[in-house]
């Protein structure tokens, strides 16, 4: 993780904290060291993020404190509006709803010349046409249960439709313009997989919390992608 990102996750750790966090819990759940979480609390205390604490009993983030507002450049602004055109032409509704309520939020707080990006764009994306083939898959739930680090129970049927049944821990939903995926560590396969939500026949949304995090999960994915991806190149 570069530096500037993880400066701004510590900073969202000790937001979402309700006691002091230790060098170490911030650092397990960055997964880097104490001594790198050491050096950036430093950092951040030095641009005047307001942290209270010291190493080895915990910090604290002053409540009220949030970021200085971001200047938006026109390609950033279409970049915003293109993302958000995307999710509402194919997304699920409540997805959908809340990538408009955000076009309509920075709408107001934007120079007009800006707003002119939003209101009449130069830029559009379509949905696709014929659906997913997922209309009964509940994907809000499944956000929530990749969002709450909770289990599934599905039925799966693979590109031969041959099924089989097993629990997986959801991590991400992936939205990509010809079909939604859920990308969880494999209970039966013990390792990551990708499932495609029109090849779900059932699923149960099961309370039991799998562990570890789904914020490690989805870095340890990553990783193994990055792993994945340099193989793939080094044998071509």
């Amino acid at each position: 993780m570069r530096r500037v990102s993880r400066l701004f996750e510590i900073i969202q750790i000790l937001r979402r904290a309700s006691a002091p966090l230790t060098a170490d819990a911030i650092a397990t759940e960055l997964e880097t060291s104490r001594w790198t979480i050491y050096r950036d609390i430093a950092e951040l205390v030095g641009q005047r993020v307001p942290i209270r604490g010291e190493a080895g009993i915990g910090y604290v983030l002053d409540r009220g404190f949030d970021l200085p507002p971001l200047m938006l450049t026109t390609d950033e602004m279409e970049a915003v509006t293109l993302g958000s055109q995307w999710v509402v032409a194919n997304a699920e509704p409540d997805l959908a709803k809340a990538a408009y309520a955000v076009l309509r939020k920075i709408a107001l707080i934007v120079p007009d010349d800006l707003r002119s990006v939003i209101e009449d764009p130069a830029i559009g994306t379509m949905s696709l046409a014929g659906g997913r083939g997922d209309a009964a898959v509940d994907v809000a739930k499944l956000r929530q249960w990749s969002r709450e680090g909770r289990k599934l129970s599905i039925r799966y049927a693979d590109e031969e439709g041959r099924t089989s049944e097993r629990v997986i821990w959801p991590f991400i939903v992936g939205y990509i313009a010809t079909m939604r995926t859920v990308v969880a560590w494999c209970e039966l396969r013990s390792g990551f997989r990708v499932f495609r939500t029109d090849r779900l026949s059932a699923i149960i949304f099961l309370d039991e919390r799998y562990s570890p995090r789904p914020t490690t999960l989805r870095r340890r994915w990553e990783q193994h992608r990055s792993e994945q991806l340099g193989r793939e190149r080094n044998a071509t």
